[in-house]
């Protein structure tokens, strides 16, 4: 019988939970509760707190938002739990959720219950359970790309989900809400990011009709379950979630596909697994999805660099933290050179650097 790793650690210092406090709040709210719970962590990950919350035999995986200041409308817990809660019953690939919590005099933020599943997650290297099935990468690259087309081929408006976002100007909402983020979180100015904005301001595609939009659709917010390659067990962190253009989904989750073997991409979060052999190459990607779809994919460029920016402001947020002091994880000293080097390569696809 093989032995599977465990995907908790003891909870982080200085992200601690008040045990007594939540165990006091969720009696009668979850079952179990009233025997009392216990708390573990999920270490990965950049943003959000993570948890598996144990009560009475049963498991929960605790969602909050980071500790100290962040971005305005990043972290939104509450959202992302009805966007769960809306989503789920027509994509099973979402985790059900049951319990959200807005009062941030229990954990001093609001937090959600989300259903706890089993499986594998593949981050900065492939385990062993995964890598002795044959052909595994040829069999996770379909079942990746086969579940983002189920997911945008949801008929939002009969299954009731347009009221999840503003699809009507979708991309260029989306060019005007990251360049606001860009300029509140920025440490220095940068000439080159200038010039990006300005590209996709003027280039702005002509956008197919309007799906769910995972906004975060990368290979290690996936999960695989136990003992196969071939299918999606979980698609996980639903935050930035919403109704909108399908192929700005597509521009980000390539963007963490097809770029992995530049530097600037290869770290915690950013696999680049999917650059060895036997994984699906950009060019397979795209014509699967494209087949499976029907969707014209001849401005796919523009949503790549679209998915860049938007990828060195997510790590621009989280290094102006740790600049500003807001955090002391030494894991975001470097994301600094990072966004530089992001904002450099989204700047040589659009045709203007070197």
């Amino acid at each position: 019988m093989s032995i599977v790793p465990s995907d908790t650690a003891p909870v982080r210092l200085g992200e601690e939970l008040s045990v007594a406090s939540l165990g006091d709040y969720l009696q009668g709210k979850i079952d179990g509760a009233e025997q009392g719970i216990t708390v573990e962590q999920f270490p990965d990950g950049h943003s959000n707190l993570t948890y598996l919350l144990r009560a009475g035999g049963g498991e929960y995986v605790l969602r909050r938002g980071p500790l100290g200041p962040v971005a305005a409308k990043a972290h939104d817990m509450a959202r992302e739990y009805r966007v769960l809660e809306a989503v789920h019953p027509h994509f099973p690939q979402a985790p059900e959720v049951f319990h959200l919590c807005e009062d941030p005099l229990v954990l001093g933020a609001a937090f959600f219950l989300m259903e706890r599943r089993h499986g594998v997650i593949l981050r900065d290297r492939v385990p062993l359970e995964v890598a002795t099935i044959p052909d595994y990468a040829r069999q996770v690259s379909e079942a990746f790309i086969d579940c983002l087309v189920r997911l945008h081929a949801i008929d939002i408006a009969e299954k009731g989900l347009t009221a999840l976002g503003k699809p009507e100007g979708f991309v260029e909402r989306q060019v005007r809400g990251w360049t606001e983020r860009w300029n509140r979180a920025k440490t220095k100015d940068m000439p080159e990011v200038d010039s990006v904005i300005q590209w996709l301001v003027d280039h702005l595609p002509i956008s197919p009709a309007p799906t769910l939009v995972h906004n975060d659709y990368k290979l290690d917010n996936v999960m695989l379950p136990h003992g196969s390659a071939d299918r999606i067990e979980a698609v996980l962190d639903w935050e930035m979630a919403t109704v909108g253009d399908p192929l700005a989904d597509l521009g980000l989750t390539l963007c963490y596909w097809s770029w992995v073997n530049v530097s600037q991409l290869q770290t915690n979060g950013i696999s680049a697994i999917t650059s060895h052999p036997g994984w699906y190459t950009r060019e397979q990607f795209i014509k699967r999805y494209e087949e499976r779809t029907g969707r014209d994919l001849t401005h796919i460029r523009y949503y790549e660099v679209l998915g860049i920016f938007k990828l060195s402001v997510v790590l621009q947020q989280i290094y102006y933290r740790f600049h500003r002091g807001q955090t002391k994880d030494a894991r975001f000293r470097n994301f600094g050179d990072r966004v530089d080097g992001l904002v450099t390569l989204a700047a040589r696809l659009t045709g203007q650097s070197s």
